[in-house]
């Protein structure tokens, strides 16, 4: 494998400090990409119409007071339409979409990279993102690109190939991972970076939600619909597509546990799963728990579950030696009890907003923010615990880094036959 692509410890960490304190470093950029004044409209292209799509679209739109959205790009007609209509009633005055800039297909992305757009949002199926991401930042655009960014590791190896080549282009690249924009987590990791909970020596992260999309039965596919289309209309339920929800979802859950880390990464997991709701269709686990081991011996462990009519929780405790810190997702302001007591009781804007906020701002003022690294080491930590959970095996970073699993078809087109690889077996499916 290629040595840039083996990231050191030293490395990653290095790497790292430099993406987190993008903001905080003046930067010059090339002509393409050079600060601009409040007066130059930016041109704004969505891939991606779906519910996540049509809101990030909705706060770039709300993020700056010169910025239109100016193309749409869709696999599906009546799903761009639907968010079309959706943002002209959102934001009339910025939505300059016209009909000839609306893309439908599987080359739409590339239609809407071309068509003259400064910045692009990449929402689509997880799948593409690799692919979608190199091909943004080759044409020197600005991207939001949603989480997580792969559904695969060789995936995860070309997004951080990309992830260096818009640094070199002084290219702002911000991830979905919404939660590193929030005011109150930020506070509450400050202060765990700071000490306030001494070292940490474990971790206890939850993802516990309802189903999500659910497979319709096969007697329902249209006997005319392809393999692909009947895929994508039901993405989340196919592995190559969405990554299964350890990977889509509770990948936030695996993020909060990093960036408490530091952004260091773990060194190995061991985990379970499986799929206890039947569904007639597609290969994802309904429920896991990861057990992280970091350097030093701190444990992360992680419980998600995606099934209706069972308790929910979604938040992240983070016990150190000289207290404890909890991160209560949506329900509450976190707090830190121990040798310091602290609650949060500063603002709590709109974190979806706030990326978008950010993101702009950094194009205008010629500082680009690059998550690029933490992103991807992030989707790579979430895709290395499925894998211990298919294989049963205790996985390694350096395994899962390297691993030569290829989920995502290399070509993809209507009419190419996509079989859908059998149930995960824990010590039958291999590790590859």
């Amino acid at each position: 494998m290629n040595e840039q692509l083996t990231t050191t410890r030293r490395q990653f960490l290095k790497t790292s400090a430099i993406a987190g304190t993008a903001l905080l470093a003046p930067a010059i950029l090339p002509a393409r990409g050079a600060a601009t004044d409040d007066s130059s409209t930016l041109k704004v292209g969505l891939v991606g119409c779906g519910g996540r799509g049509t809101g990030a679209a909705g706060q770039a739109l709300a993020a700056d007071k010169n910025v239109a959205l100016t193309a749409m790009a869709d696999v599906f007609q009546e799903q761009l339409k639907a968010s079309l209509e959706t943002l002209q009633q959102q934001a009339p005055d910025k939505m300059k979409v016209e009909p000839d800039h609306c893309f439908v297909g599987l080359d739409a992305y590339q239609k809407l990279i071309d068509s003259g757009v400064d910045v692009v949002l990449l929402a689509t199926p997880p799948g593409f993102r690799p692919v979608h991401l190199k091909a943004a930042i080759a044409a020197g655009k600005h991207v939001f690109c949603e989480k997580p960014v792969a559904t695969d590791a060789p995936g995860v190896r070309s997004v951080l190939e990309t992830v260096e080549e818009a640094r070199k282009k002084k290219l702002s690249l911000v991830s979905g991972f919404c939660w590193r924009y929030n005011l109150a987590e930020r506070a509450l990791f400050e202060r765990i970076h700071d000490g306030a909970i001494g070292d940490i020596r474990a971790m206890y992260a939850t993802y516990y939600t309802g189903a999500v999309r659910p497979m319709p039965p096969a007697s329902e596919r249209p006997a005319s619909m392809s393999d692909l289309e009947w895929q994508l209309r039901h993405w989340y339920n196919f592995g190559w597509l969405g990554g299964d929800g350890l990977v889509e979802q509770a990948v936030h859950a695996i993020d909060w546990m990093l960036w408490a880390m530091k952004d260091q990464h773990p060194e190995k997991a061991m985990a379970v799963g499986g799929r206890q709701i039947p569904s007639e269709g597609g290969n994802i686990f309904d429920h896991f728990e990861v057990n992280y081991e970091f350097s030093g011996g701190t444990r992360g462990f992680l419980g998600s579950r995606q099934q209706d009519r069972c308790a929910n929780d979604n938040s992240g405790t983070f016990f150190g030696t000289k207290g404890t810190g909890r991160e209560l997702g949506f329900a509450a302001m976190p707090w830190i009890h121990g040798e310091t007591q602290w609650t949060y009781k500063g603002p709590r804007p709109d974190m979806y907003q706030v990326e978008h906020d950010e993101m702009f701002a950094s194009i205008r003022s010629g500082q680009p923010i690059n998550n690029g690294v933490r992103m991807a080491h992030t989707t790579l930590a979430a895709i290395m615990g499925r894998m211990a959970a298919y294989t049963g095996q205790e996985i390694t970073w350096d395994m899962a880094l390297n691993s030569q699993q290829v989920l995502v078809p290399e070509k993809l087109d209507w009419k190419t036959p996509v079989p859908v690889p059998s149930w995960a077996m824990p010590g039958r499916t291999k590790f590859v």
